[in-house]
């Protein structure tokens, strides 16, 4: 036998050793433990109280055997035999990794083995734990006989009754069913399970059944906002349904008294799942915006729509047709049905479309758009996808001759009026209790930014600086351009204005499609949109021109200088429209502040008064202003400057209004000093505001714990981290300067002496 054999068998039967020690040692204490359970609870608990024995004693096994390694016995080699030199483990080594004097020491303790072939023994029986721990397992197993047996809760119930004289026994649940029946629309078969928790769709309806043994006198089902549902005794049966429109936490109450026989610590939950609405992609083509090509007869049009549900088959396409220019821009609309492929939740809609069938002309769009709606009864919710435009692209500029390889097609900018942003502010404002308070700011913010194009459209009119612009290429031999005359106006944000981009075909996509043209705009000044008046400059980096006559000022002023500096030459508007409109863009730089801070219904008064100053320049013709000035009443004075304060009396400073919003801070203020929050008036918020909270379910169950039980520490601090997540984030406030200190305050006077 070589050594590599012999340190095998040896590591082989230490490793049985501690393992049955282990095993010796925890068997009589399992059965003791499993015998005393069967005793106090029962077959089942005692069933379970020795699998956990075993599993623990099989972990502890396992554990101890994992010990014993080659490590170990190396170690032990060295411990037991004074010949290994301390180099027991080079027997373990793998003989190629080692060196020439390791594998000639190795060679050596292979052959001090093989002449004494004595190895580290096991570990010794431990005699007096093994003793005692057999002796705490019969100590177990007489106690368990010991103890009296314990009866079923119907023998005890009925002897007790029987004692006291009660003729009403307590009832008791024997079995429970609840039977779920979705929608149709659904597809869902019906299915019944005996968890009183429940997850359905909304709309579907829900039967209770329930057997007690005796019988109640009346059962009822009372949900978290203290409504109840009697349940009807039907044989030996009670039976409750309800239809599942909002999520519910509920009880069941036995002769009035939810104390009773089905006492919880926490109610059943009711989850009711939404039916979301479809979702469209649009998967040709590509881009939201193509161009149309001369000859072009086939526009191909691919859409996939997806729903929980499923989808309904027909599908409605509506094409919209543009025609004229400027202010004779006309629409024609039709519609064409599409029949989807594929399975009910994922269908697929394709067509072909015929540009010049459908009648696009030259400067024209044709618009293309799905909807689509599901199966849900008996209000199906639609969706649309987003505006496919086709475009005529304008014709090439008169003046590219010689620059081809500089001129390109620039497609018109796509921008919002302002009655568009009024619309989808109020738009945005309706659907805010159903989208993400990540989409509703997005969206918000994205108003904001069409808001300041439109401002920066119609401050060109009044000659104001642009807010950034492209420069012009430089040419051979001549200068650099000046740099601009001042800096970039600061915006809301403490940042300065990028360059007014144009905004792309994702700014067509709204759904009013109240769309302007960049050579057009329904809300400003006929005939001005264009940029056309004197003024109405992008940029300040003029490139010299040729002067058309040589020596005459007038041509050279327009070739190398600025007419912004003459008065009343930016614009061709007359003082008084101009007036009303500088107040127009007042208004838009308020509402344009408040949609960029998220408060799109704070920003609808100033949207609103700025759509209507720009019709009154609209209209500049029939506007007439006093010119009298304002008479004022005259001053008294007898009464100036006297100092008399009679009549006057302090005004009482109002109380700031409680909102919606206050709810949750007021009860996580008050949790926090152990003061009587409205836990009444937290349940109504709850309800009111489901999507602002991640689980409402949850957050009811915690306060109708509270409720039940006030003096529950666990249950309020419970509830305060619930309300933490839906807690509004306060505004960052400026940081206050520190106090001036001793050396701060010699130092300004030292600054102060020194001053001339």
């Amino acid at each position: 036998m070589n050594v590599a054999t012999r340190l095998q068998r040896n590591l082989a039967s230490i490793r049985r050793r501690a393992l049955a020690i282990v095993l010796l040692l925890a068997l009589p204490l399992a059965l003791g433990l499993a015998a005393l359970a069967w005793r106090v609870a029962g077959v089942a608990p005692a069933i379970a109280v020795a699998a956990v024995a075993c599993v623990v004693a099989a972990v502890l096994a396992l554990r101890r055997v994992r010990g014993f390694d080659r490590d170990w016995q190396a170690r032990a080699l060295d411990a037991a035999r004074t010949d290994m030199d301390d180099s027991a483990a080079l027997l373990f080594a793998a003989p190629a990794t080692l060196a020439p004097l390791q594998q000639l020491q190795r060679a050596r303790l292979q052959a001090r083995i093989e002449a004494d072939p004595s190895m580290p023994a096991p570990t010794p029986w431990p005699a007096r734990a093994l003793a005692a721990a057999w002796f705490g397992g019969a100590l177990l197993v007489a106690a368990a006989q010991w103890w009296p047996p314990s009866a079923p809760r119907e023998t005890m119930t009925a002897s007790t009754n029987a004692a006291t004289g009660n003729a009403a026994a307590l009832p008791v649940l024997q079995s429970q069913a609840l039977e779920i029946t979705a929608p149709a629309y659904t597809g869902q078969a019906p299915r019944t399970q005996t968890e009183l928790d429940a997850q359905a769709p909304a709309g579907a309806t829900l039967r209770w059944t329930l057997h007690f043994a005796p019988q109640p006198r009346q059962v009822a089902l009372q949900l978290h906002d203290g409504s109840e549902i009697a349940f009807v005794r039907e044989d030996e049966a009670w039976v409750a349904t309800l239809r599942l429109e909002q999520s519910w936490l509920y009880r069941v109450a036995v002769d009035g008294d939810i104390d009773g026989a089905l006492t919880r610590a926490q109610p059943w939950r009711l989850d009711a799942v939404a039916d979301r609405p479809p979702e469209i992609r649009v998967r040709t083509p590509e881009a939201t915006l193509s161009t149309y090509a001369p000859g072009q007869r086939s526009w191909p049009l691919t859409f996939e729509a997806s729903d929980d549900h499923g989808v309904a088959v027909d599908a409605r396409l509506r094409i919209s047709v543009t025609r004229g220019s400027g202010e004779g821009i006309t629409f024609e609309d039709r519609t064409l049905s599409l029949r989807g492929r594929g399975e009910a939740g994922l269908k697929t809609f394709s067509t072909t479309l015929d540009p010049a069938a459908l009648g696009i002309e030259q400067g024209g769009d044709l618009v293309a758009q799905l909807e689509v709606r599901d199966n849900r009864v008996p209000a199906p919710q639609t969706a649309r996808s987003p505006s496919l435009i086709l475009r005529w692209p304008p014709p090439a500029p008169i003046d590219a001759d010689g620059l081809e390889g500089l001129a390109r097609d620039v497609l018109p900018t796509y921008f919002r009026s302002q009655r568009q942003i009024i619309i989808d502010a109020e738009k945005l404002l309706a659907e805010r209790p159903r989208i993400e308070p990540a989409a509703f700011e997005a969206r918000s913010d994205a108003l904001g930014v069409d808001q300041r194009i439109l401002r920066l459209r119609y401050g060109q009119f009044l000659g104001e600086e642009s807010e950034g612009g492209a420069q012009p290429p430089p040419t051979a031999g001549a200068a650099p351009p000046p740099p601009p005359r001042k800096p970039l106006p600061i915006d809301d944000f403490g940042q300065a204005d990028a360059p007014a981009a144009p905004v792309e075909a994702a700014h067509a996509e709204g759904d009013g499609h109240d769309h302007d043209h960049d050579d057009h705009d329904d809300d400003g000044p006929a005939g001005a949109a264009s940029g056309n008046a004197p003024g109405a400059h992008a940029d300040h980096d003029h490139g010299p021109q040729d002067a058309t006559t040589f020596g005459r000022a007038e041509d050279v002023m327009a070739s190398f200088g600025h007419t912004h500096d003459l008065p009343g030459a930016a614009t061709m508007l007359d003082p008084a429209t101009r007036e009303v409109l500088r107040a127009a863009l007042g208004e838009m730089w308020q509402s344009e502040l408040q949609l960029r801070q998220y408060a799109p219904r704070a920003a609808l008064p100033y949207a609103n008064r700025a759509l209507e100053l720009i019709k009154q320049v609209q209209q500049a013709d029939r506007i007439y202003l006093a010119r009298v000035g304002a008479t004022l009443p005259p001053v008294d004075l007898s009464r100036r400057l006297g100092g008399e304060r009679d009549g006057i009396t302090p005004r009482p400073v109002p109380a700031p209004a409680t909102t919606d919003a206050d709810v949750p801070a007021l009860a996580w203020t008050a949790l926090a000093w152990n003061g009587e929050a409205d836990l009444a008036g937290l349940v109504a918020w709850t309800q009111a505001h489901p999507r602002q909270v991640d689980d409402p379910l949850a957050l009811l169950a915690t306060v109708d714990a509270l409720q039940r039980d006030p003096a529950c520490d666990d249950c309020r601090q419970a509830l305060r981290g619930q309300l933490w997540r839906v807690l509004q984030r306060p505004l960052a406030a400026p940081v206050l300067r520190p106090a001036i200190d001793a050396l701060g305050a010699r130092y300004l006077d030292a600054l102060q002496e020194d001053a001339p």
